[in-house]
């Protein structure tokens, strides 16, 4: 049987969106695929995002169909990367569109991403090209392996455990 190879970022994700999604899961028993009625804070549309390594780099794909680079804004403080904006539409607002069917998400979306310990601004890179933005952290993937740490038991033998 092959080895699993370790995930450094496993874990890496936005908790509040999973705690939506779970709260969505629980409440109905299943995720819906369309806005069926008022969305709130609680239940924010969050863009669909891949993470994943390239050549030592973290790379963060973050879908924002209908988006302009401006209408986006991407921050980072205490190790969070925060990618938020406002998805704006006039349809429906005037009184002459009427829907049959409304399944894209509008309005204000926030996606929070914990990034590995040391990492620094300067890492960071952003680019946006026909409703995807790209984020690097340069370096970001090449995290080490996990260490062993001791475990001191107190009746007095020692014994080791990996964490992670």
């Amino acid at each position: 049987m092959a080895e699993r190879q370790s995930n450094p970022f496993e874990g890496v994700s936005d908790f509040f969106s999973e705690m939506n999604r779970m709260r969505e899961l629980g409440r109905h028993g299943h995720e819906h695929g369309q806005e069926d009625r008022q969305r709130t804070h609680a239940t924010a549309w969050v863009p669909a995002t891949d993470i994943f390594a390239r050549d030592g780099d973290l790379v963060m794909r973050i879908e924002v169909a209908g988006l302009s680079p401006e209408d986006v804004e991407i921050t980072f403080s205490g190790g969070v990367l925060t990618v938020s904006g406002t998805r704006r539409t006039e349809l429906g607002t005037g009184g002459e569109d009427s829907f049959y069917i409304r399944e894209r998400f509008y309005g204000a979306f926030r996606r929070a991403i914990t990034l590995p310990p040391n990492t620094d601004d300067g890492q960071i890179g952003a680019e946006f090209e026909n409703g995807l933005v790209e984020i690097t952290v340069q370096g970001a993937a090449a995290a080490g392996e996990p260490r062993r740490i001791a475990i001191k038991q107190r009746s007095g033998g020692a014994t080791t455990r990996t964490l992670g």
